[in-house]
């Protein structure tokens, strides 16, 4: 009898270690990054080389050609600042004088910028790249070019909209319908430059002008179910929404998703900002939404529109189904959500970890071979798969600058976060 009772019990605690182990190890595979220095060096390697193939300060990093190639813009490209900001966060990592000496040379290629008043990508184009540069180095001459490109952006303003201008002049896909005063969610993005620009000059003109853009955005972008419409347009002169439509998405009326991603990013950010519980709930909606959608595919990388192909949904662009044989994922949709709900777990504190959670399942996704670059590929880039507009035939299934920087980011966040709860 006793030794019938010290192997019942022997076999209890088999079990129970068994499954402790096999607990750990589900724990480490669905919700654990890989070491963050494993896909730093991928990324050191990347860059590297990408440093030896792009030498001229005039040709910023973007995309991939056909070939495979690093495919470079001007510095009048709204992605240009990406770039610097990528080196500022290899930097900030590694602490390899290289990597600022680099980045100090691409931040400062950028500096004609700070008078640009074309579009609304000031906060792109400046805030990633010496945004960053004045973070880390604190040279006074980066906070005066980043105030100059507030100024810059906040001309764009119109009160009687309540929003900064996104493009001057754009027609939509319907053959019909002109954008007079385009506001485009990613809009949103832009506003950090601004709030930076009041905390460090004390002149309230920046901060108020963002909360009223974001308040603009929050009334008129977000639907009731907190997903969220691409471009709204308004009269320039009674402030009244004419259209509700999509540039970079698949209808009018469809969830694209790096949209819904720049609103939960931008939002996020906002209430950072302000602690205005309002954006608070924005940023918890729009994350809501995207995270529990059900055409969000199991390894957490969306496609490029939630809404593809679906019942009662219908492009107005010539959408060929037949062009690919799948439907194309959106990376830099996956990287800036998990940066931002890194934030977002860290605003909300233990509320928080199903955010975090979430966060950090995506980037253990993106680490992985299927979506992380194999060393020399992929143009020089970190992250393979992203698309950049659909609709225009632009960049499908390709790297893009902006992916890499917010991945970085969302590692960088992620190891902070680490250290931070570290006993």
């Amino acid at each position: 009898m006793q030794l019938k009772k010290t192997l019942y019990r022997t076999i209890v605690l088999f079990v129970l270690i068994t499954f402790s182990f096999a607990f750990v190890f589900i724990e480490n595979t669905d919700n654990k990054a890989k070491p963050i220095k494993e896909v730093m060096e991928v990324a050191k390697q990347q860059y590297s080389q990408m440093l030896k193939h792009s030498s001229e300060l005039k040709n910023y990093p973007r995309t991939t050609d056909k070939n495979g190639n690093t495919k470079y813009v001007s510095i009048d490209d709204w992605t240009g600042g990406f770039w610097p900001g990528n080196l500022w966060y290899l930097y900030e990592y590694t602490q390899d004088a290289n990597f600022k000496k680099e980045a100090l040379r691409w931040t400062e290629s950028l500096e004609s910028n700070q008078f640009n008043k074309s579009h609304h990508d000031l906060g792109f184009m400046m805030y990633c790249s010496y945004g960053n540069a004045y973070r880390i180095t604190q040279n006074k001459k980066y906070k005066d070019i980043l105030i100059q490109s507030a100024k810059s952006l906040i001309s764009r303003f119109n009160p009687t909209v309540g929003s900064i201008k996104s493009w001057d002049y754009r027609a939509s896909w319907d053959g019909k319908t002109v954008w007079y005063y385009p506001v485009i969610m990613d809009n949103l993005m832009n506003l950090e430059l601004l709030f930076f620009a009041t905390k460090e000059t004390g002149d309230p003109i920046y901060r108020n002008v963002a909360i009223k853009h974001a308040e603009a955005t929050l009334k008129n972008h977000v639907r009731k179910d907190y997903s969220s419409y691409h471009v709204v347009n308004y009269d320039s002169v009674t402030g009244k929404v004419l259209n509700r439509q999509t540039c970079q998405g698949y209808a009018d009326n469809s969830t694209w998703a790096r949209g819904q991603a720049w609103g939960i990013y931008g939002f996020t950010m906002i209430y950072r900002e302000t602690q205005d519980v309002r954006f608070l709930e924005a940023a918890k909606g729009m994350a809501n939404f995207y995270i529990n959608h059900p055409n969000l595919p199991s390894d957490k990388i969306p496609y490029w529109d939630f809404n593809v192909n679906q019942k009662g949904f219908t492009p107005d662009w010539k959408y060929n189904p037949n062009l690919f044989s799948y439907i194309p994922r959106d990376v830099s949709s996956a990287a800036i959500v998990s940066s931002a709900l890194f934030e977002l777990s860290e605003q909300l504190g233990i509320n928080g970890k199903e955010y975090k959670d979430f966060a950090l399942s995506t980037i253990n996704t993106l680490s992985s071979s299927a979506y992380l670059a194999d060393t020399g590929t992929n143009g020089y880039f970190i992250l393979k798969h992203s698309v950049g507009s659909f609709p225009h035939g632009n960049e499908i299934d390709v790297p893009l600058v902006y992916a890499d920087y917010y991945f970085l980011e969302a590692l960088l966040r992620n190891n902070q976060l680490t250290k931070i709860s570290a006993p």
